[in-house]
């Protein structure tokens, strides 16, 4: 492909590295131009490159008649900006080409002219207002793309990239002990050296590291701690340091240009921010096998998952940094499993092979976007209880983009969601409330599809007015032209003759297939006399995920000062109206569970915002050590847990499922008939009414449960599960 890109030519530091990288590996498979507005030192360096460089050091409206008689004459695919001049020649370039333009955002454009008001009325409100201008944006991290997307900007038009680190320079110029010895630490074999590189100013708060690191030492006399870096608060810094610090606990390096032999002579790479957006030392140590603890703010959780890459801290929380400073000098098992599970992600999506990749990726999408029709019904609209912070109705969703995506990468998605600016910065997708009709009818006109669910949406056992939403959103949808998909559903239960009837009548006239999780469902549909639409007994599309990686897993039980190799039970409990009257006989089941197999109990709020409390209550209650877990916003993380529990007791049914997809023996306390339901679906026996739960009973079936361990697959079903995908495909294809 053909690609020009345009930039000032003035560009500093990040940009210039990300620009000159970036084109320098394009370059060895496509075609780039770089045209810059000015000469200098980055034309040099391009040139040096031997990247394809053009100097247009003219007024605004030669150099945009210049560039379209060049990218029309050579036949260039693509026009990708960066930096605000670029922007507005691209913004006005658009106009008069028939091609694709692209914008990378390197940096947050609303303070790119700080401290020069002049420069920020004139240039900062043109390249706002250009950036808008544009058919497709690229940010430079994950902060970055969330910052883009929380002002408005498409996430369906969005793409992500980050600059990339070569991964292929590991090797230090000094050893660990030499480079040490040469700054003046003497290390010995058991010393932990936790390191920071950065500008030594307010906005890095290195104060905050010495405050914690100081009473640490104290206790700990074995740590270190190495400041690389200069700025106006040095001498304030070896102050406080001298102040709060052991002697000869810490060393300030000065700037450092080895940044490889110093990474080399870390244990564990420290950064303190205020605020940042994709910070280079978290790669940089990365590449040498650093431990990382970090400031959670900005880029920097999109990098660091909190217990499984490295530990995060609430910005200026001097007592949980000490904490973790402490938790990584005692536990050397956790400091090494953290540090290779951020060196394997780093190398896996930070390096520069892969920045170059992703940007090639990027340039095919838009090339093969361009080729679709303009204009006609496309795409999907997904209604479901979503945007709630309930981990299994978050994972239904994202099994579901999943499959939306394998049927078309390119086609829109749309979410009706109770939290829509959540949906779109977790998921990439565009999302309206789900009781803004303004918004969503619109949609509606413009789909192809409408998917309802997954979970059990149409049933009146928590609420008729969720009922009565969820029949009227799929008539609105039909009504509106989209065809209607009724999505790895469950069935009821539906109570009330009008309820009954109301419920056979829409689904009757306005859904054209139904895919359901579980027998009872499909028997429900046949009581009510739903006859018309196609219905296909499938299985839940969360059955569908895998589980995360062992070390990424590991490194999560250890964070939560769990032991990775231990023995436990899961017990995973929800509100309910009747639990109090059995809730002691669920403790005491735990208890049992605890003396007679040595198992450690841990508790699972599935859903935090709601079953943390009652978790915590029960766990409160026991008399034997126990752990209370809010499940990861990361379900992959959720199954990987639960594959290591001997033994999973649940009311909630995701955590069923979940469980049931890694096969670990299970014990149901059924609610409501889907809880039945599915584990009767599944050819689990143990499975107990809620009002049949009493200590012997649930110790019964627990015990049955751990003894037998009789081995059972989900194949089946998960072969199933992707029976959703099929029938979906066949409605957007136009098959009935």
């Amino acid at each position: 492909m053909k690609v020009i890109h345009l930039i000032s030519g003035g560009d500093v530091g990040g940009a210039k590295t990300h620009v000159l990288s970036l084109l320098e590996g394009l370059g060895k498979t496509e075609q780039v131009r770089l045209v810059c507005f000015r000469e200098g030192d980055f034309a040099v360096d391009a040139r040096k490159l031997g990247i394809d460089t053009v100097i247009m050091e003219q007024s605004v409206g030669r150099t945009i008649r210049d560039l379209s008689r060049m990218i029309r004459d050579e036949g260039f695919e693509i026009v990708h900006c960066h930096g605000s001049r670029a922007n507005m020649t691209g913004a006005i370039l658009r106009r008069k080409i028939r091609i694709p333009t692209v914008t990378t955002v390197h940096s947050d454009y609303r303070l790119d002219y700080l401290g020069r008001p002049l420069h920020r009325v004139t240039y900062g409100t043109i390249n706002t207002l250009a950036l808008r201008l544009f058919d497709y944006h690229i940010g430079v991290s994950d902060a970055m793309t969330q910052m883009l997307i929380t002002r408005g900007f498409d996430p369906q038009t969005i793409f992500t990239i980050y600059n990339g680190v070569d991964y292929s320079q590991t090797q230090p110029k000094i050893d660990r002990v030499t480079y040490l010895r040469s700054i003046g630490i003497e290390p010995e074999e058991d010393t932990v050296v936790f390191g920071i590189a950065a500008r030594l100013t307010p906005v890095k708060d290195i104060a905050t590291l010495i405050r914690a690191f100081g009473p640490v030492a104290k206790d700990h006399p074995n740590i270190r701690l190495l400041i690389a870096g200069d700025g106006e608060q040095r001498q304030m810094l070896m102050e406080l340091a001298t102040e709060l610090c052991p002697p000869g606990s810490f060393k300030f390096a000065g700037w450092v240009s080895d940044m490889t032999s110093f990474y080399n002579a870390v244990d564990v790479n420290m950064l303190t921010s205020l605020s940042e957006m994709f910070p280079y030392v978290i790669p940089e140590g990365a590449r040498m096998h650093c431990a990382t603890i970090a400031s959670n703010v900005g880029g920097i959780p999109y990098i660091i998952e909190h217990g499984v890459t490295g530990l995060l801290f609430t910005p200026q929380d001097v007592g949980t940094l000490a904490a973790h400073i402490t938790k990584l000098t005692e536990n050397t098992q956790m400091r090494l499993q953290l540090a290779e599970n951020l060196h394997e992600r780093a190398s896996r999506e930070f390096s520069v092979d892969s920045t170059v990749r992703k940007q090639i990726e990027i340039y095919q999408t838009i090339l093969r976007r361009e080729k679709l029709p303009k204009h006609g019904r496309r795409g999907v609209l997904i209604c479901g209880a979503y945007g709630k912070g309930n981990a299994g109705d978050d994972a239904i969703l994202k099994k579901i983009l999943e499959q939306m995506r394998a049927i078309d990468a390119d086609m829109p998605l749309h979410v009706l969601s109770h939290d829509p600016a959540q949906t779109r910065l977790r998921y990439r997708v565009g999302a309206v409330h789900a009781f803004d009709p303004f918004r969503f009818l619109t949609l509606m006109f413009r789909a192809k599809l409408y998917l309802s669910g997954g979970g059990s949406l149409i049933q009146n056992e928590t609420s008729r007015r969720s009922l009565h939403y969820y029949l009227l959103s799929i008539w609105l949808a039909k009504h509106c032209g989209c065809r209607v998909m009724m999505y790895g559903c469950g069935i009821g239960p539906v109570t009330g003759a009008r309820d009954r009837s109301l419920t056979a009548r829409i689904i009757n006239s306005c859904v054209d297939a139904v895919t359901l999780r579980e027998d009872l469902s499909r028997q429900e549909l046949a009581d009510m006399g739903v006859t018309k639409p196609r219905i296909v007994l499938t299985a839940d599309p969360a059955l569908l995920l895998q589980p995360a990686s062992d070390s990424a897993v590991s490194g999560f039980f250890l964070s939560s000062d769990l032991d990775p190799d231990g023995r436990y039970a899961m017990f995973s409990l929800r509100p309910w109206k009747d639990l109090d009257e059995h809730l002691q006989a669920i403790v005491d089941a735990a208890d049992y569970v605890n003396k007679k197999y040595g198992l450690t109990p841990v508790f699972l709020a599935l859903e935090p915002g709601r079953d943390l409390e009652v978790n915590r209550r029960a766990a409160g209650m026991l008399s034997c050590e126990s752990a209370v877990l809010p499940a990861p916003e990361n379900e992959q993380i959720t199954i990987g847990i639960m594959k290591r529990m001997n033994v999973i007791v649940s009311m909630r049914l995701h955590a069923l499922i979940f469980a049931s997809s890694v096969g670990v023996p299970l014990v149901a306390v059924s609610y409501d008939p889907k809880v039945t339901g599915f584990m009767k679906y599944l050819g689990q026996k143990h499975c107990l009414e809620l009002c049949d739960v009493t200590q012997q009973s649930l110790c019964d079936e627990i015990s049955s449960a751990l003894d037998a361990q009789e081995p059972y697959s989900v194949s089946r079903l998960q072969q199933l599960a992707d029976e959703n995908e099929r029938v979906a495909r066949e409605l957007l294809e136009g098959k009935q």
